[in-house]
């Protein structure tokens, strides 16, 4: 099956070595510039803007400030902004229009470069934010998480197919491990996407310590980005970018 491959800025996702995202995690202007200072020497490909974590970030020139000091200190790397509510591990919870809202106002200044997309939270509410992104040229990053467990593996691949007829530009699943063979499931799941269901970069994690592999297992199951720390990590079992780096050179196939 012929694969998509996203472009942004100079960066490929879905070809070649799986690309290092690195979250950050900050609270305000202060704790933000001292989390970009953090990424100096740091190999990184794209960072992740977790703004559940930022105060006001709902208010517009709050916004507009903090993406101006990411812009300047990360230059032409590729940004991506997420919110990520309780439900899937975030630091806030907001309502369905609150969340929708706020990530249309983000697509509509275009400045994040991707914007990640709660699934679960509205199927068609997420089409149509999918669709206004693609207008205004951001790309749009489709997402599932499962802190309580690890799905059946025809589940897993279900979750990530509909991603795709939804329209999502890269497709990102992430589930919580009990024992080794529901990291062993993931990275099957991971596989079958990569080799027969998958037509664009996809995203796959196993959580925690138990599932840490799978993080690192790009090369082998298609997983097109893993998540490094440069500070704080933004979920269970990161590594940081150093080590993410290094591992991913080191499994390289080719």
């Amino acid at each position: 099956m012929e694969k998509k491959i996203v472009t942004v800025r100079e960066i490929k996702i879905g070809v070649g070595q799986p690309k290092i995202c690195v979250p950050l995690v900050a609270g305000d202007e202060i704790q933000l510039q001292a989390a970009l200072e953090q990424l100096e020497g740091i190999p990184f490909d794209l960072v992740e803007w977790r703004a559940d974590f930022y105060r006001d970030v709902e208010n517009q020139e709050v916004r507009r400030r903090a993406f101006e000091k990411i812009r300047k200190s990360i230059g032409e790397r590729p940004l991506l902004f997420t919110f990520r509510t309780f439900a899937e591990g975030g630091n806030r919870e907001i309502s369905s229009a609150a969340y929708f809202a706020l990530n249309r106002a983000v697509g509509e200044s275009r400045q994040a470069d991707l914007v990640d997309i709660e699934i679960d939270r509205d199927e068609k509410e997420a089409a149509a934010l999918g669709e206004l992104l693609h207008r205004v040229g951001v790309y749009a990053l489709g997402s599932n998480h499962d802190f309580e467990k690890t799905p059946e593996t025809g589940e897993m691949v279900r979750r990530l197919c509909r991603m795709q007829e939804l329209n999502m530009d890269i497709t990102k699943l992430a589930v919580m491990p009990k024992c080794r063979r529901d990291v062993l499931r993931l990275l099957e799941a991971a596989v079958e996407m990569e080799e027969e269901k998958g037509d664009r970069p996809c995203i796959t994690m196993s959580m925690g310590n138990l599932g840490m592999i799978s993080r690192i297992a790009g090369s082998l199951t298609g997983s097109a980005l893993t998540f490094g720390t440069a500070g704080r990590a933004s979920a269970p079992g990161q590594f940081s970018a150093k080590e993410a780096a290094e591992f991913l050179r080191m499994f390289a196939l080719s």
